[in-house]
């Protein structure tokens, strides 16, 4: 988890600038994107610590395959955000403050999971510990990149 946790030193680098948009890039401004990761890394890592790892059965699943083994990257424009993981409300300084400390509470002991934690993705079918990192530090990134390209 290393690495998410530089990546979300990354969003948080990027809180001072949460009103700046750029319609050619996303709808959402840097704040939008900022809380919806931040959102989905908390929801992800409750719905892991909520499993049951005796239920995990791997299955293959092509597009988790192509997306998280091959392709490394997330494709732009190809899904929306489901609703549960979507900002709702104002997003400022303090609720950006607010969920990144929920985000690094949720995240302290994820060490301490059983690998067959898991979480139903809606794309990629049921994803274990391992799966779901690799999941996060995608999505995080993907959206970072969309942040970078806001800014610039």
């Amino acid at each position: 988890m290393q690495n998410l946790e530089y990546l979300i030193s990354q969003l948080e680098s990027k809180i001072t600038q949460f009103e700046i948009s750029n319609n050619n890039v996303s709808e959402g401004n840097v704040g939008w994107h900022i809380e919806h990761s931040l959102k989905t890394i908390d929801q992800i890592v409750t719905a892991c610590k909520n499993s049951n790892p005796s239920n995990y059965h791997w299955k293959f699943n092509f597009k988790r395959f192509l997306i998280l083994t091959i392709a490394k990257k997330i494709p732009r424009g190809k899904a929306k955000a489901p609703k549960i993981v979507r900002p709702e409300g104002e997003i400022n300084h303090e609720t950006l403050a607010i969920s990144l400390l929920k985000v690094r509470k949720n995240l302290s002991d994820w060490k301490d999971l059983n690998k067959y934690t898991n979480f139903p993705h809606p794309f990629f079918g049921v994803l274990n510990k391992k799966e779901t990192e690799k999941f996060l530090i995608l999505h995080t990134n993907h959206h970072l990149m969309i942040i970078n390209d806001i800014l610039n």
